[in-house]
């Protein structure tokens, strides 16, 4: 089981940063993908980015390209969102989730608000 805690929300002007970071316990292993997703007021939950392997490779949906970046230290068990340039659109809370494998999302976060205001 993999316990994961969420930190680093708040609100901000647009054009601002935030740096989200999710602390991991458990049984955690630095081959576990670990990535966040998001989830406006009404909408879905949605993929923002991920990060896996032993290089730390990295994948993001297109509307953040280029302003956000993930990043990992398996030192401290810990994944970073370092946001910048944030947009009103990207309002919503922020959750951490981890991976028993490659290709599902098995553990979660309770998540942290993000709030960009224009």
């Amino acid at each position: 089981q993999v316990q994961l805690v969420e930190s680093g929300g708040g609100l901000v002007q647009a054009g601002g940063s935030l740096r989200l970071s999710c602390a991991a316990s458990g049984r955690t292993s630095s081959s576990y993908p670990m990535g966040w997703f998001r989830q406006a007021p009404g909408k879905e939950r949605e993929f923002v980015a991920k990060v896996w392997g032993s290089i730390g490779s990295t994948y993001y949906r297109e509307s953040v390209k280029g302003r956000f970046t993930i990043s990992r230290d398996n030192a401290k068990n810990t994944v970073y969102l370092q946001m910048n340039s944030l947009k009103p659109d990207d309002t919503a809370v922020y959750y951490c989730a981890a991976g028993a494998t490659l290709y599902t999302w098995d553990y979660w976060g309770q998540g942290t608000q993000v709030t960009v205001s224009s």
